[in-house]
This record gives C-alpha cells, structure tokens and sequence, in this order.
C-alpha cells in the first residue's frame, strides 16, 4: 500500500457561512429541466451516437417532457453541427421545445456556432470557460483579470452574433467551469462581469450556469456556495440560476437537490447519469425523488422500461439492476421480513388514500411496472413471500399455519439449489406436498344428510386394499367426516385449524381447503381444490391424513 498515500491530497476549502438559510428550505416545485444527454452524455461515450441513435433519443427526450435539450457542439463536430441542421430543417423540434448549443469564447466558434443554428426560432446558447484556480494558473496561464476578460469576451461574441439574427429568440447562457472549485468572490465577479455585457431583464433573463465540473465537496458545500452566489451576484432577478453536477463522489443528486433548496432554479442532467468519468447529475432520479415527496416532477416517467431500453440501445451503457427507482431489482424483496410487510401492506392499501407500503416508497405501477416482482423468493425468503408469490399469481390466500410449513419447504429447496425459487415452483411445491398427496386413501364420493341439525355422511374411500364405505355424524360435514374415519380406522383425530375461500376466475376449480389435524399425536396438513366445498374439505382432510402416514414411514 507503499502507493496509496491520502497525505497527497487536500480537502476542499469551506468557507465560513453563519446565516445560510437553505437547510430551512423545502423543494416544493419541479426546477427547470434541461438534457444535456445529446452533448455531454453523448462525448463520454466509448462510442458516440451515430445519427439514428441521436434521433431515437432526442424523440425520447421529447416524449417525456423535457424542455431544454442540449444537441451538441456544432463549431467543434460535424456530426454535432449536422445534427442542429436536421433539426432545424427537419421541423423536428416542437414549439414549446428550446434546443442548446455549446461553445467556447472563440470567435471563429461563436460564428459557426451561430450559423448552425441559423433559422431555428428559438435557441440557448451556452458559452463557458474555466475560472478555477488550478485552471488558471495550470492550464491557461492566465491571472485573475485574464480569465474574467476571456468571460467577457466571449459573452460580447455571443451577443454581437445573435444580434445578426434578430428573426431568432435568443437566450444566453454562461458557466464557468469549475465554479465548485473556484473562490466564491471570484465566481460572482466574473459571472457580473458577464451579464453587464448581455444586460438582461426579468422580462429576458440569461442563464448563469453553476458547475460542479469535478465534484470535490460534500453537498452541504456546495449548497453554501451556490446560497452565497444567489445572494451576492447582480442583477439576481434578470438572472435564471441553474446547475451542473457531476458525481465523482457519488453525491451529485444530493448536491443538486440541497443547491435548489439554495436558491437555483434549473438543473442540467442526463437520464440515468450517463456522463464524464462517474457520470453527471440523473435527471431520471432527481424527478422521482420528487415524485415521491409528492411534487410533480413535470416530466413523465411513467414507462420506465421503454426509457431504459432506448437509453441502452442509444449509449451502449447498462443500468444497474440496483439503480435508483428503475433498476430491475429495486422494488423486488428476498427478505422474509420485508415480505411479510409489503404483503399485509398492500392487502390493506386503499385506492383513495396516501400510499403508505412498508419498503416501497412508491407504486411501482407508477413506472408501469407492475407487482409480478415485488416479492421474489430465495433462502433468505420466510413465508410472508411465499404467501404473496401464490395469492398473487394462483390466488391461493394460504392459512398463517401452511405458510410457516410450505415456507420450510420451499427454504430446503432454495438451500439446495443455492438460488431463488420461481412462481411456478412454489406452486409445484405445494401442491406436491399438501394437495397430491394421494396415497394410501383417496375420496371417491360421498353423501351427507341433515336431521335435526346434526350431519350424517357415507363416504366411499378408496385404499391399497380395495374401496370400503365409512359412516358418521357430527355438527357439519367435517365432524361427521371425522367420526366415520375413527370408527373404521381407528385414528385419534382432532382438527386444529380449518379454513376455506373461493378461487379467482380462471383457475379452474372453484372453491380451495385447507385443513391442520393431529393424527394420533402427530401434526400434519393437507389442501384440496373442488368445485364443491365440501368435497374440497374432506380431500383437504384426506391429503392431511396420508401426509401424517408419510411423515410416520420416514421416521
């Protein structure tokens, strides 16, 4: 470990800030959303987007609801400058729709910037450049009054240029690069130094762009520096604030949601954080942890499965299956615990009150996901998933007593194929052990009469040695059942628990029992299905008995 030395490394300076105001703050409205997946995304690809894929994913973009998107860098790409022009002659961009350019404060980029998107009716565009010290001093070489004179420079270039267009709706925007990482007096010098070139108004307002280019604070660090700007810049209601984190240390949502709580106003992102090295901002998971305080996030997320598939196909990156609010496995239990819960939660959930699921923050049914993975089951799986997996696929609503048995199967099964256990399997498993449990009786027919409120029944049960006809009676079919069954067999019998329900349509049979008896001493249990109910609770009855001969013969 003679490499791995934390001694070369510097925490990132904090300012003193006793008055900050936004941890009081709540986020109660959606900010502004602006994709920069097309730009930004796009160059941090192994493979950037061809054509096709850039218009599959600008189409989604638009689906959704997003209503700024960055295409490109057209002075620096041709793909990027033919791309504006296929959207622009096209008439592909909808009217409440604004497409962003990017470019640097270089003359001859800001003329072909501006003649990519000659005819477009309305456009943003965003000219930056760095003012972090390292940048400064290590990369350009400049002072101070240098960078902030290339700032201004490049937002004179911006405003003459446009001003030879005036057919055009034009919004500035500028950033300057590594603004986490540059001094906060110097970021809110050269950002005013900007606008008193483009003088805008609240009526026509720019966008100052705050990055956090390299990410190298904690959130609450951020937040103190974008309140500081918010409070200390010109002209601050001419000017729309808007932000641009990326995740190098895992916390740029946390960053962006605790700098709108700051005072910003706008949020640069990509769907599901594609982005340079870990990735920028997720627009995807900002939105829905929105959502999930109950604020509109303004875009429609709510087929999730066709913007992971397009983000896929676009970009050649996968989602993990642990990803915020979309990945596969996020709204899926494999705790036994955690699955007894949601199952008695969502039995008691109504339809017109607040969600309120133990585990599931919201209802997946709102990504168009519905509940076939909520609950799958493995080893680490008790019998509340069981229990859920078999009501809510073969509508059997399982006794406690049978969940807490069926479960101990289905655990030896899982154990010993060091897996998890599907639908079907369970259900195989089931009836295996409490249903098809047909030797050595089985019920044949039978017939029940009524006198004075006490039941007779003659049932046929068939053996190893032949059928043989056994009579009783008793309070109910079961009773009766029973006593027939003592006097012939001689069994001591006592029925624990009983319970019955109907079965959902289309499953092919009508009624389903379930009965626990002590059989001379020894536990046992047993289902049945039938159209008739009281044939389903004597085949119920029946199945519990051969059980307990088996569970005898192997001990």
């Amino acid at each position: 470990m003679k490499q791995f030395d934390h001694r070369r490394y510097r925490a990132a300076p904090v300012n003193a800030m006793h008055n900050r105001r936004w941890p009081d703050q709540v986020i109660t409205q959606a900010p502004t959303w602006a994709s920069v997946d097309l730009r930004d995304g796009n160059q941090a690809l192994l493979e950037p987007m061809n054509v096709v894929q850039k218009q599959r994913l600008w189409d989604l973009l638009v689906k959704i609801g997003i209503k700024q998107i960055e295409v490109g860098f057209p002075a620096a790409s041709q793909p990027d400058y033919d791309f504006v022009r296929w959207l622009i002659e096209g008439d592909h961009i909808p009217n409440d729709v604004t497409i962003q350019v990017l470019v640097q404060a270089r003359e001859e980029l800001v003329a072909r910037t501006f003649e990519a998107l000659r005819g477009v009716n309305r456009a943003i565009v965003h000219v930056y450049n760095s003012t972090s010290t390292v940048q400064r001093e290590r990369v350009f070489g400049r002072d101070r009054e240098g960078i902030r004179k290339i700032a201004a420079d490049g937002a004179r270039m911006v405003k003459s240029h446009a001003e030879r267009y005036p057919q055009t709706e034009w919004t500035f925007q500028y950033s300057p690069e590594s603004f986490s990482n540059t001094e906060w007096d110097y970021a809110v010098e050269v950002c005013n130094a900007v606008t008193e070139v483009w003088q805008p108004t609240a009526q026509r307002p720019c966008i100052i762009n705050l990055p956090a280019t390299v990410e190298s604070s904690t959130p609450n660090v951020f937040a103190d520096q974008v309140e500081y700007f918010c409070t200390h810049v010109a002209r601050r209601d001419a000017i729309i604030v808007s932000l641009h984190t990326h995740n190098d240390r895992g916390t740029a949502i946390a960053a962006t949601e605790l700098a709108l709580m700051a005072g910003a106003d706008r949020v640069e992102g990509t769907l599901l954080g594609n982005g340079e090295r870990t990735g920028n901002m997720d627009i995807v998971t900002l939105a829905m942890n929105l959502y999930s305080q109950g604020v509109d996030p303004e875009i429609d997320l709510s087929n999730a499965d066709e913007i992971i598939e397009v983000y896929t196909q676009c970009t050649g990156m996968p989602v993990h299956p642990r990803h915020p609010w979309v990945g596969e496995l996020v709204y899926t239990a494999f705790s036994g615990s955690h699955q007894d819960a949601i199952r008695k939660c969502l039995s008691r959930q109504r339809d017109d009150e607040p969600w309120q699921v133990a585990y599931l923050p919201i209802d997946p049914r709102d990504l168009g996901r519905d509940y076939q993975a909520i609950i799958r089951v493995n080893s680490q799986s008790g019998k509340g998933g069981v229990a859920f997996v078999l009501e809510r696929d073969y509508g059997l609503s399982l006794p406690r007593w049978m969940q807490v048995e069926l479960a101990q199967v289905v655990q030896r099964e899982s154990e010993a194929t060091s897996g998890e256990v599907s639908s079907e399997r369970i259900y195989e498993l089931f009836t295996r052990h409490f249903v098809a449990v047909a030797q050595p009786y089985a019920l044949t027919g039978y017939q029940l009469q009524r006198h004075d409120g006490i039941d007779a029944i003659a049932a046929e049960i068939r053996g190893q040695q032949g059928s043989v006809t056994i009579r009783g009676q008793g309070h109910g079919a079961i009773e009766a059942f029973v006593d027939a069954w003592q006097h012939q067999f001689g069994n001591r019998i006592n029925v624990v628990d009983y319970s019955e329900h109907a079965m959902s349509e289309g499953t092919g049979a009508d009624a389903v029992a379930y009965v626990q008896v002590n059989v001379d001493g020894m536990r046992s249990a047993g289902a049945a299905f039938d159209r008739d109910t009281v044939s389903a609770s004597m085949r119920a009855l029946i199945a519990a008995l051969n059980h307990a001969q088996e569970q005898r013969a192997a001990a």
